[in-house]
């Protein structure tokens, strides 16, 4: 396993503002019964110092987020942007992430936001019908006035932007709508679909997106996309896809060979092994009691790892195209609570096979269907030519 790994901080735990009705931090507060749910600053002096040394490479990446990063307040990320100078060692450089549903921004924050240079991710769904579908605050009001309220005040400010777009029930159906929306009104540049695939114990829940609709969904977006918007549009799905095709390690941690190398820091100081296994049996420890390092290169951390690949079904290792797929992350594969395989109809992975992704179908007719204009794309790219030639033709 690589050396390097990355840090995903919750300084305020799984608090939100928002109450969308798939989040799965929304069970992630019974750790912490009571807490105030507040990083300390002894805490974030104390990550700042460990992450910037432990980093392998000349850029140290700070991820931010939540629950709803913001609630923590402008001068904890003024303090922050602080350590990172004090603790970076000259021959690094630090940069600055934030996923945020948008709600809590105003010119103060964009203006700090814009100056140092963080990389905004802003979660929306689509249009404002589907989005606001299953994305409703604690009172149950609609939030996709208020998020695109946000979203046109960070490019207002120029602040470099990210769409996050779950992908579920609601939404699923209309992919050329959703994507259409998204370039043309919202005016996005950089969007990052992800699936919502929620395991009920006896299937999937009625809001998840099935393995059929997921792959027509990707599928319908990339006929689009690579018709008109290849090299203007960045997908992170298909820019990945085009890495695996190039004979890359994978930019998105769903499709490499292992993982463990994305932690979780949770606001007391605890750290997991994955933002979706933030649970007791995935806590490696504390870092006020342990170094960071050592708990990201522990024994457990590296098992979790490498299970990706090693408890990978037969039928994944002879498909034809696990090379992109490497069978999709693993809390799509496995039950979470009791490591019980399900698939989109409850039986025992799908086609009874233990251990499949419930996605799998899906996964298998999109990176089927993008098989030849990948090809040609990697072949330009290998010759120094742009990729968007591809659009020249039909396909």
């Amino acid at each position: 396993m690589p050396s390097s790994f990355q840090v995903v901080v919750k300084p305020r735990g799984s608090q939100c503002n928002l109450r969308c009705a798939y989040c799965y931090s929304l069970s992630k507060e019974d750790p912490y019964p009571g807490s105030g749910f507040r990083m300390s600053e002894e805490l974030l002096a104390e990550f700042t110092r460990q992450y910037t040394a432990a980093s392998v490479g000349p850029e140290v990446l700070f991820t931010w987020q939540g629950g709803e990063p913001t609630l923590m307040g402008l001068e904890f990320y003024q303090r922050a942007v602080a350590w990172q100078r004090t603790c970076c060692p000259p021959a690094k450089y630090c940069t600055n992430t934030i996923q945020t549903n948008g709600t809590l921004l105003d010119d103060t924050w964009c203006r700090f936001l814009r100056e140092q240079a963080f990389l905004v991710g802003v979660s929306l769904d689509g249009p404002p019908d589907l989005s606001d579908a299953y994305r409703r605050d604690q009172a149950g009001r609609l939030t996709s006035g208020r998020v695109l309220a946000g979203l046109r005040l960070l490019q207002d400010w120029r602040v470099e932007t990210t769409l996050l777009v779950a992908v579920h029930a609601a939404n699923a159906p209309f992919p050329h709508h959703v994507y259409c929306y998204l370039r043309d009104e919202v005016g996005a540049h950089y969007i990052r679909f992800f699936p919502i695939a929620e395991h009920t114990g006896k299937g999937l829940s009625a809001r998840s997106v099935t393995a059929e609709q997921y792959g027509q969904f990707l599928t319908g977006i990339f006929d689009e996309w690579v018709r008109s918007d290849v090299g203007r549009v960045h997908v992170q799905s298909f820019d990945a896809a085009l890495g695996a095709w190039l004979g890359q390690p994978s930019s998105l941690c769903a499709f490499g060979e292992t993982c463990g190398q994305g932690l979780v820091l949770e606001h007391n100081g605890d750290v997991f092994a994955c933002d979706y296994y933030v649970d007791p049996s995935h806590c490696l420890g504390n870092l006020l009691e342990t170094r960071l390092v050592e708990l990201a290169h522990s024994p457990g951390q590296v098992r979790f790892g490498l299970d990706k690949r090693d408890q990978l079904p037969e039928e994944c290792r002879t498909c034809p195209v696990r090379f992109a797929c490497q069978g999709g992350c693993p809390k799509d594969r496995f039950y979470p609570n009791n490591g019980v395989p399900l698939s989109s109809n409850g039986s025992s992975g799908n086609g009874g096979t233990p251990g499949l992704n419930t996605l799998c179908a899906g996964y298998k007719t999109f990176f089927t269907h993008i098989d030849a204009p990948m090809r040609f794309m990697a072949a330009e790219l290998k010759a120094g030519r742009p990729a968007a030639n591809v659009m020249q033709r039909r396909w």
